[in-house]
């Protein structure tokens, strides 16, 4: 049996799973007012994002303008995909503080993109979890999670609905 090396249309199938991303968006937010606190209270803001592919299609990059309640920040995702596992990295650029963020690594499966990583919380490690559902060409819902306990439990304290702009 042929090494996937060997036949590169395996080797690039998932390089296509952000297509459905390129493009203009209104972003509806939801976000909890205060992360693995317990907390039940949400906050409600709008905003925009632009994504497009870069590298011939080994990933894309997105723009993003939030508006929070208290003032308006641009944030951005570089999205890269390895053909040798067949995943993509994220990686997150916040404009209130530029670094890049750890990475979080996945993949789609029957239509949900599924990305774990980890980082810190108020110097506490904590695991993330993205999940990207129901893409569409119009639509798609984008969640955050956080686990204080190594992924047994998951608080969502990010939700993120796209509608074509």
């Amino acid at each position: 049996m042929p090494d996937t090396d060997d036949r590169p249309e395996e080797r690039r199938a998932g390089v296509g799973d952000f297509d459905f991303l390129h493009g203009a968006w209104r972003v509806r937010h939801r976000q909890r007012r205060e992360r693995l606190a317990g907390c039940n209270e949400w906050i409600e803001f709008g905003g925009t994002m632009e994504a497009g592919p870069i590298l011939g299609g080994l990933g894309n990059l997105d723009r993003n303008v939030i508006d929070l309640p208290d003032g308006r920040y641009e944030a951005c995702t570089l999205r890269l995909f390895h053909p040798d596992t067949r995943q993509w990295s994220l990686h997150w650029i916040d404009g209130r503080d530029p670094k890049i963020d750890p990475p979080l690594y996945g993949a789609f499966k029957d239509g949900l993109g599924t990305f774990f990583g980890d980082d810190s919380f108020r110097s506490q490690p904590i695991r993330l979890r993205f999940l990207w559902e129901r893409p569409m060409p119009t639509t798609a819902r984008w969640n955050q999670a956080f686990s204080a306990d190594a992924g047994t439990t998951w608080e969502t304290n990010w939700i993120m609905e796209f509608s074509r702009a």
